[in-house]
């Protein structure tokens, strides 16, 4: 399930990821951020992952297209969970993200607030 969190502005989307992620809510996600980028020349991404959430096969890589065709838009991206999998995750594709202008960063799940602040450049 993904869901818009309320803190969201034009400028910096916030979702909570949980559970199994499916094509056709892969597809509204996807729907929303281009609508944001309708009238924002970048955006910035906060992600709360659950330490149950999955992708389906179908909705990762239509994920993954997605992502390659707007990285330019993207300017920053926080990644927020309990999982150490994710921290080292984002650790290492924050090294590429680098290199296309993307800042990207791990948050713990009780750091959420500071990850706000970080999204919103305060």
């Amino acid at each position: 399930m993904i869901k818009e969190l309320p803190e969201s502005t034009n400028e910096s989307l916030g979702f909570e990821i949980s559970g199994k992620v499916s094509l056709e809510e892969g597809q509204k996600w996807i729907q929303r951020i281009e609508v944001a980028l309708q009238t924002q020349k970048t955006l910035n991404v906060l992600v709360v992952l659950d330490d149950g959430v999955s992708w389906g096969v179908e909705a990762g890589i239509e994920d993954i297209k997605w992502v390659m065709a707007h990285m330019e838009r993207i300017s920053k991206f926080a990644i927020i969970s309990s999982s150490r999998v994710w921290k080292w995750l984002v650790a290492i594709d924050g090294f590429f993200a680098s290199m296309v202008g993307i800042e990207e960063k791990h948050f713990d799940i009780d750091d959420l607030p500071t990850a706000w602040d970080w999204i919103r450049d305060r």
